[in-house]
């Protein structure tokens, strides 16, 4: 299931002679549950190419968002751009997981979060809403 989502990002960067990855703000990597190393799913919304890589932490506040090696011939500076992190979730806790929703302003800065109330697929719920802080679900 997809467990965070960062919503039309603009990629900043592109560099191809790296060995691989995608580098995001750190804030925003906190604000979709996205860990260091966390495999995650890269779609260009300017070309439809989707990429997997793993995503490494670019300075807090930075609104970094590069495409590393590979994935530098498929992603430019300007493109938007979502990412998601996927995860498996058994049965047992499928109703307990709260997606998060990131969305973005121009400079790749939160703007705000929504989480999935769990159990319903629905988003908002007036969980999470902007202000609330990364990974917060239960703030006013």
């Amino acid at each position: 299931m997809c467990k965070g989502k960062i919503h039309r990002a603009t990629v900043t960067h592109a560099h191809l002679n790296y060995v691989g990855s995608i580098s995001i703000d750190a804030d925003l990597m906190a604000a979709a549950d996205i860990r260091p190393y966390e495999m995650v799913q890269v779609t260009n919304l300017a070309n439809g190419v989707i990429w997997q890589t793993y995503a490494l932490a670019a300075p807090a506040g930075s609104g970094v968002i590069g495409l590393n090696g590979p994935p530098a011939r498929h992603f430019q500076p300007g493109d938007a751009v979502i990412i998601l992190s996927l995860a498996w979730v058994d049965d047992t806790a499928w109703d307990t997981v709260m997606p998060a929703v990131v969305f973005v302003d121009a400079h790749n800065r939160v703007e705000r979060v929504e989480r999935i109330a769990p159990g319903t697929g629905e988003a908002g719920a007036g969980i999470g809403q902007a202000g609330a802080g990364a990974g917060n679900p239960a703030a006013p």
